[in-house]
């Protein structure tokens, strides 16, 4: 590499790497607003699990309201607000049963993937109103390596009400954790596994 382009390369990066030293103390003097809405401290693996326990009981939940002929999109809409973090960032959200508009990156475009109804989404039936009875978690494993974000990967299993066999769905999500200590969904992709047939 000449002596130039090294030159122009390593003041190119002064910037970056200026902002990259900050003091510690320098940090938390000015906490920004987006700082403010995330908990100080670290996820564990237990908190992950337990969310994902909670989520697919609540995934069960809005099947049961809509069975019993209750408000069922008020329980997929309290489903979303506690367990996704769309108040407070983006949330990468690719459902499992979407093809045509494939990326959620609404509140309502999550909705309409969970109970359906939404005529921007025509292709979705609600996949949380099927409706399931069980929703079985199989990590392949979780990381959480910044201690501010954790990636959990594998497969969850959602057995019908009607009684047929289990779907597999392969899964990634991120989890963050919230002000308050909850632990949020801000990436959710999950797919059905790969048929070579």
């Amino acid at each position: 590499m000449s002596k130039k382009l090294f030159a122009l390369l390593a003041a190119a990066s002064l910037p970056a790497l200026a902002a990259c030293n900050q003091t510690e103390d320098s940090a938390k003097a000015a906490p920004t607003e987006a700082m403010l809405q995330y908990s100080a401290n670290c996820i564990t693996e237990k908190d992950i699990v337990d969310a994902q326990v909670a989520w697919g009981d609540g995934i069960i939940k809005i099947g049961e309201v809509f069975t019993a002929g209750g408000d069922y999109r008020e329980a997929a809409a309290k489903h979303i607000d506690d367990f996704y973090g769309y108040d407070l960032s983006l949330v990468l959200f690719k459902p499992t049963l979407a093809s045509v508009e494939q990326f959620r990156a609404s509140f309502d475009g999550a909705l309409s993937y969970f109970v359906g109804g939404n005529p921007s989404f025509p292709e979705d039936k609600g996949f949380a109103i099927t409706p399931w009875t069980k929703v079985r978690w199989q990590n392949a494993g979780i990381i959480n390596n910044s201690c501010y974000m954790a990636i959990a990967m594998g497969n969850y299993f959602f057995t019908p009400a009607n009684g047929g066999p289990e779907t597999k769905v392969e899964y990634n999500f991120g989890y963050v954790k919230d002000a308050e200590g909850k632990i949020r969904i801000v990436s959710h992709h999950s797919s059905l596994p790969f048929n070579g047939s």
